[in-house]
């Protein structure tokens, strides 16, 4: 059997989870969702493997964008655990709508996870998560997902969703401030070709998924969004996210 990973992890906090859930697989190949310059549709996979899809959910939704490259990709009947990775607040139809992708994709999904990692904007929500305690928690779960594959049980879960799935909100577009030194990090790193290196300091709004990842890798710490719309969002997420959730494993 072999064994993969599929992963769309702007900030590397969806990274860490799937790291920890494969923790105990052997030899996995990774396939990175966020390069701009793949083609995905050129990626095959044996009916016999087992394939880990990890996405971060972005107010309660799978990133259309990975979700897009996804559906590129042929599955050819392999297993595969979809997981949403979330900041806390409530990951709602991503789950059901990354299953959903999976299976029109080719890949029999026999797994889900719901896991937590630390806010990709307001970073005090879930902050240090996944910690120790939810690592171990992980690999356990990977462990169980090994079981199920070797049993030949290979049921579908039934997962948390709704049809139709929520409409994706309105994200914050990061720009640069006058501490830019133009490296051009951000233009070379943005999932969704965002940045243009002629226009460093700003992002193109009709293709920015608000993911984050120029925030995160600016090595200045130059990108930002708006302060008053980020504590206008820390404020209202402040209930939501005050009680620590837990991970779920649907097997």
């Amino acid at each position: 059997m072999k064994y993969y990973r599929i992963i769309f992890s702007p900030t590397g906090g969806t990274e860490k989870v799937a790291n920890a859930i494969t923790k105990n697989w052997k030899q996995i190949e990774t396939i990175d969702l966020t390069l701009l310059d793949t083609d995905y549709a050129k990626i095959s996979f044996e009916k016999d493997s087992l394939v880990l899809i990890a996405m971060p959910s972005f107010g309660g939704v799978a990133p259309s964008l990975a979700l897009e490259r996804l559906s590129m990709l042929k599955g050819n009947g392999a297993m595969c655990v979809v997981t949403a990775v979330y900041g806390n607040r409530a990951y709602e139809d991503t789950l059901l709508q990354m299953q959903d992708y999976a299976q029109t994709a080719g890949f029999q999904v026999i797994t889900a996870i719901s896991a937590v990692a630390e806010h990709s904007i307001i970073r005090k929500y879930a902050a240090g998560r996944p910690n120790l305690n939810d690592y171990k928690e992980l690999a356990e779960f990977g462990d169980r997902i090994l079981e199920k594959a070797a049993s030949g049980a290979l049921s579908t879960p039934v997962v948390p969703g709704n049809k139709p799935y929520k409409k994706a909100g309105v994200g914050m577009i990061p720009k640069a401030n006058a501490t830019c030194t133009a490296c051009g990090l951000c233009a070379q790193k943005c999932p969704s070709g965002a940045i243009s290196a002629d226009q460093l300091k700003l992002s193109d709004k009709s293709k920015c998924i608000s993911c984050m990842r120029c925030v995160s890798i600016c090595p200045v710490h130059a990108r930002k969004v708006s302060q008053l719309m980020t504590s206008v969002a820390a404020a209202a997420l402040k209930k939501t996210c005050s009680v620590e959730k837990e991970n779920e494993l649907f097997i």
